[in-house]
């Protein structure tokens, strides 16, 4: 005998099943509640009426599978209109309840897809099932309560799209980068649906999200990037609101972040790794093929013909520290954004495609002018130079690459120039540190800096300024500049 397994599309919590049972079955219709505890089924509840349907269908159903060894396989019935039953109930497995789980903990790429249960076995997909959505079986419940009408977005996943759908409509306006709505994506496919995937947004509670609080604190998340995923968590809620689903957002976690700002040169040390990268350019040097911190490296990611420092590595550091750019605005540095400026001052005016909401010119200090000239000279004897070409490593098209290549050598050369690759507080330094560098050099021996003007320059606010470039300026730092004194009037 073949039974149509249950379908779970709706969801209810063990606690809130014990204390009212009848209002959970009254609601249930022609489909199965899965009870959840700790997020899982653990067994499911039908009403009488659908009780009463697959009872009927078990019984018709020795008249219809069943045969005699040798006795021809009978036509298949034609398809009945019962909400949540398939025409094709031999081809579906016979396990209640039976779920497979893809990896929760992954990437949101790969991985076998939660199959609902009453799965088709592998190969005989049909069109419902191809089109079902990841831990609903939309295909198989077209009458159940959850797919028709404004119901249907009683689902993360159908709220998610949605969600994605809106924040494309910002970067068509240009409110939103392309890549926040990748980051966003990403962290839906991380944590978010994985977790949410057996919840209605309806039924969200605090403790529930209290735990998901728990699953990113266990995946080493810091407390910036799980303030994050609550953000999202909140914007799924909010269309939630708005089909009616909730009255109000539930009691998120109050989660405080911690500023960790990111580590800087002093000027010893900056000096040290200018003045070593010019030395393995000049001497042609290949990269060591040991690595500071895990041994012996099988293969090397960087192709070959980077292997040896060019000069443009030297150059990039010293751009950097004397034009307020993040590494982002150094990969997309082109001829045509640069402009050099020879009057009372000397400087380069870079007017540089907008960056977290930022699109002001930006000026640089004097140096900035000579390792500009000497890459464009540079440049122009390599066949390169022109307004569309780029400034560093021009010959790569594939930027991202570009720039993982320029934070490669600059790992190299603080370890040829004996510069830790962590700060006294554990920070590790990077290519942004830079750009840290640069602004803390200008609070240091800077006169008179005014923070506004050094905050729009850089493309950041005061705040930004104060709450992390200026973090680690102390007062003993300027303590010339706190010890003196006015000069009286005559």
């Amino acid at each position: 005998m073949t039974v149509r397994p249950l379908l779970a599309s709706l969801c209810a919590s063990l606690d809130d099943f014990l204390a009212q049972p009848l209002n959970t079955v009254a609601v249930s219709g022609a489909s199965a509640v899965a009870i959840l505890d700790a997020n899982q089924p653990v067994f499911y509840v039908v009403s009488p009426a659908f009780w009463q349907q697959m009872t009927d269908l078990g019984q018709a159903a020795p008249a219809q599978g069943l045969r005699k060894p040798g006795q021809p396989r009978r036509p298949a019935p034609a398809a009945r209109s019962d909400p949540g039953f398939d025409a094709h109930d031999e081809d579906l497995d016979e396990d209640l309840g039976d779920e497979e789980d893809g990896d929760e903990g992954g990437s949101g790429h790969g991985g076998d897809e939660p199959r609902p249960a009453g799965h088709a076995r592998q190969g005989a997909a049909t069109p419902a099932s191809k089109s079902r959505k990841a831990g609903y079986g939309s295909g198989d419940v077209a009458g159940s309560v959850l797919t028709q009408g404004a119901m249907r977005f009683n689902r993360f996943d159908a709220l998610a799209d949605q969600l994605m759908d809106l924040e494309n409509q910002r970067v068509k306006r240009g409110e939103l980068s392309a890549a926040s709505v990748g980051i966003l994506k990403n962290r839906l496919d991380a944590h978010v649906l994985p977790y949410f995937k057996y919840i209605p947004p309806s039924q969200v509670t605090p403790m529930m999200m209290d735990a998901f609080v728990q699953r990113l604190t266990d995946s080493h998340l810091s407390s910036t990037t799980v303030s994050q995923y609550l953000v999202v968590v909140r914007k799924l809620l909010k269309l939630a609101i708005r089909h009616g689903f909730l009255r109000e957002i539930p009691e998120l976690p109050s989660i405080k972040v911690a500023n960790r700002p990111r580590s800087m040169l002093s000027l010893r040390e900056y000096a040290a790794v200018v003045r070593t990268a010019h030395r393995l350019s000049r001497k042609g040097d290949k990269a060591p093929e040991v690595k500071a911190s895990t041994g012996y490296r099988e293969r090397f990611w960087v192709q070959p013909r980077h292997l040896t420092l060019p000069p443009d590595m030297a150059w990039a550091i010293r751009f950097m520290v004397n034009s307020f750019v993040r590494p982002g605005d150094l990969r997309q540095l082109k001829h045509k954004h640069v402009q050099v400026v020879r009057g009372t001052s000397v400087y380069l005016r870079m007017t540089l495609p907008q960056t977290k909401k930022h699109d002001a010119p930006m000026v640089t200090l004097r140096p900035a002018v000579q390792v500009y000239e000497s890459a464009l000279a540079q440049a122009r004897l390599d066949g390169f130079g022109q307004p569309d070409d780029y400034v560093f490593l021009p010959a790569e098209n594939d930027r991202n690459y570009a720039l993982a290549v320029l934070g490669f050598w600059f790992k190299w050369v603080m370890r040829e120039a004996g510069v830790p690759s962590e700060d006294v507080m554990g920070r590790l330094r990077t290519l942004y540190c830079l750009r840290h560098t640069s602004i803390m050099f200008r609070l240091l021996y800077g006169q008179g800096i005014d923070m506004l003007t050094l905050a729009r320059n850089a493309r950041t606010s005061v705040q930004m300024i104060e709450r992390f470039y200026a973090s680690a300026l102390d007062g003993e730092m300027n303590v010339a500049m706190l010890q003196s004194r006015r000069t009286s009037k005559s």
